[in-house]
């Protein structure tokens, strides 16, 4: 199994002008007389929140480098595919990846061969949002349950119609099914889709009791009145949703690990271009243009040094693996 912990030296290379960043921005000039593109990967399809952040991440970041960014959907496998790609790219600042915390921090553990090693194929840039999970419910659950206790009691009581769709098979949605069906002693199974989107599509259409994406795709169905958002995943609410409390509030243990948003690059690019990208990652979260456009999705904006996003991802990736454990899952 490999371990998700990021190699001294790409990291080391990354700190060492992570603190010159600001610096970094003042040779804009320079850097942008090259006018080659960035890519940006995307481990998912359009439309989804990771997209949405991506594509206002790009803009952002276009004004403090004087360059183009553009995003390229690189769908499927939860972001694995993607992955793979950025390990294949060259070490040049060319190609970057915004990535959901899933592909860096839960698929090494539950795949034996990912195709990548996240410590030796990889370099943190910085963190870019936290976008929670939530567990949603369609309202054409009979009885309409007003919390997840509700829920896993109508559950049990109509066995074989506890269908919680999940984003993808070994995920964290996925073990949270199984960690709230073992908990809450529920007739709960999930039902594995190709991303959280479909997820919400078939909760507002009653195809599916539950469902369990990020905020940023369910919380834009609340206002049909189709779904409604029984909990969050995270150490505390989110603001955008204050009434609804979190797993740990509910007493269910192990399943608070916040899902982040993050940028990294091949390990092996140049500490300089790593720190150009930090700085302009930190201004565009800033910028209130950014923050307006995805507030509405309850996506909490952030940045980091390197350091302390690789301290995040060896943080997910314990717990990660916990999750894994308790769910008794098998690498396969």
């Amino acid at each position: 199994m490999n371990s998700v912990r990021f190699l001294a030296s790409p990291l080391r290379r990354a700190l060492a002008v992570s603190v010159l960043a600001v610096g970094a921005l003042g040779t804009a000039p320079a850097f942008a007389q090259d006018t080659t593109p960035i890519k940006m990967l995307v481990g998912f399809p359009a439309g989804g929140s990771t997209d949405a952040i991506a594509r206002s991440l790009a803009l952002g970041m276009e004004k403090s480098l004087g360059r183009p960014v553009v995003v390229e959907n690189r769908a499927g496998a939860g972001g694995q595919i993607a992955a793979q790609v950025l390990k294949g790219s060259k070490p040049d600042g060319l190609t970057i990846f915004l990535t959901n915390s899933h592909a860096i921090t839960m698929i090494p553990h539950t795949l034996k061969a990912p195709g990548y090693d996240v410590a030796k194929d990889f370099a943190p840039v910085s963190l870019v949002a936290f976008n929670p999970d939530v567990f949603a419910v369609s309202t054409t659950v009979a009885g309409n349950p007003a919390d997840l206790k509700e829920f896993a009691a109508w559950a049990q009581k109509n066995a074989g119609k506890g269908n919680v769709g999940v984003p993808a098979p070994a995920s964290a949605p996925d073990f949270v099914v199984s960690g709230i069906a073992k908990a809450l002693a529920a007739d709960l199974k999930s039902a594995p889709y190709r991303g959280d989107g479909p997820v919400a599509q078939d909760l507002v259409a009653g195809q599916i009791a539950g469902g369990v994406g990020s905020v940023g795709v369910m919380l834009p169905q609340v206002a049909t009145g189709k779904v409604k958002i029984l909990a969050v995943n995270g150490t505390q609410r989110v603001s955008s949703i204050p009434n609804v409390p979190t797993y740990a509030e509910l007493g269910l243990k192990g399943l608070d690990d916040q899902i982040f948003t993050s940028v990294i690059v091949p390990a092996g690019t140049p500490a300089d271009i790593i720190a150009r990208y930090n700085a302009a990652i930190a201004a565009a979260v800033a910028a209130p243009e950014m923050k307006e456009r995805l507030s509405s999705l309850g996506i909490t904006l952030v940045s980091s040094t390197p350091e302390a996003l690789g301290q995040r991802i060896q943080a997910s990736s314990a717990a990660s693996l916990a999750m894994m454990k308790a769910a008794g899952y098998t690498p396969q």
